[in-house]
């Protein structure tokens, strides 16, 4: 995989790191960084060596303080932009990545950031994250799934204060919320990531894959869908190892 100007990406056994690299800028979300993502992870998603992935933050400041605002200015026209996004929907990417993802969010956590922890399956934090979706303050909405992410997440009501009065909630808050599984301190913030994701990446691949996709694709359906879904995977589960089964007998 080439070098990224962005993103660092590092593998270590079983995981791999994605790390949002433009501290200078609090890791502010610009084109460049939507192109490095894209690449990494469609990477990732087609390596087998990969059980488990923690997306973080370089820097102390920021997880990502949101899109780049000066880029944004200057943006294509909205003809343009929706040409770029159809060819690499970034965010779609995200929910594509067959391997859990795991978010170790510190300091801001806003905009693109707080979408990119939504769509990530989970999310830690540090004291000092702080979670917000300015963009109706801006002039505009959230258009990475903010909208649709954040009321799954913490319900109808709290997703709506965050959205229309710019409210940032804090860490503790999330926590109450359920929009992050744990607040840790920041000096155990990336140990604790790679604990969860190491006892992930100890667990069978196959059925983490599946137990995952029966989740996120099961909880927008109406339940006796959910349930049918539920009961596809299981049983596409169970032919698989059978299939083994009877391949290793034979190689004995």
């Amino acid at each position: 995989m080439g070098a990224f100007s962005t993103v660092l990406f590092e593998k270590s056994g079983a995981l791999a790191y994605v790390t949002l690299n433009r501290p200078e800028a609090l890791n502010a979300y610009s084109v460049r960084m939507r192109d490095d993502l894209y690449e990494v992870l469609s990477a990732i998603t087609c390596d087998d060596e990969i059980r488990a992935v923690i997306l973080k933050g370089a820097g102390d400041k920021a997880f990502c303080a949101g899109a780049d605002l000066k880029e944004f200015m200057t943006a294509p026209s909205a003809v343009k932009a929706r040409q770029i996004r159809a060819a690499r929907d970034l965010w779609r990417l995200f929910l594509a990545v067959r391997q859990p993802l795991i978010a170790a969010l510190h300091g801001f956590v806003l905009g693109s950031g707080l979408e990119m922890a939504l769509l990530s399956d989970l999310r830690i934090a540090s004291p000092d994250a702080v979670f917000g979706l300015p963009e109706v303050g801006l002039g505009i909405i959230p258009a990475a799934g903010g909208t649709q992410t954040l009321p799954r997440i913490i319900g109808l009501a709290r997703a709506l204060d965050m959205l229309l009065t710019n409210r940032r909630i804090n860490a503790s808050e999330a926590y109450d919320s359920g929009l992050v599984n744990q607040v840790v301190p920041k000096a155990e913030l990336l140990a604790t990531a790679e604990q969860i994701a190491a006892k992930i990446a100890s667990f069978d691949p196959a059925a983490v894959a599946a137990a995952k996709e029966a989740v996120r694709r099961g909880c927008d359906l109406p339940l006796p869908q959910g349930l049918a879904l539920e009961g596809t995977l299981a049983s596409r589960l169970r032919a698989s190892r059978n299939r083994e089964r009877v391949e290793n007998h034979r190689n004995e």
